[in-house]
């Protein structure tokens, strides 16, 4: 069985994102925990928040211990950006786009050798 916990329109950039996500994937989940909670990087509380959810999901629907699951499958995908004008000399202006994430994370069970 596997359980799956999707964060929409997280205010960071899926490129900062991707970075974090390679890291984990993978792992066990309780390692893949304390490997974010050390990282510098701004993406890795979002990245443990979409982990936390999955383990309680798993916990919720009864399917395995959540700190036994590994990380099968987890993505970034991009969200909308919005848009935002700064303003520059001689009555210029420049866009500037606050991009968006969508983070998809996949828990599954891991597979015991007979």
């Amino acid at each position: 069985m596997e359980s799956k916990a999707i964060l929409r329109y997280a205010q960071v950039s899926p490129r900062k994102v991707k970075r974090v996500l390679d890291l984990v994937r993978g792992k066990k989940a309780g390692d893949a925990l304390i490997t974010l909670r050390f990282l510098l990087h701004s993406a890795a509380k979002i990245v443990a928040k979409v982990l936390r959810s999955a383990m309680a999901n798993a916990e919720q629907k009864k399917v395995a211990d959540p700190d036994s699951m590994k990380i099968s499958k987890v993505f970034v995908g991009q969200g909308p950006a919005t848009k935002r004008l700064m303003t520059r000399a001689m009555g210029r202006s420049n866009i500037i786009k606050k991009r968006t994430s969508h983070i998809t994370l996949i828990l599954e069970e891991e597979q015991k050798l007979n």
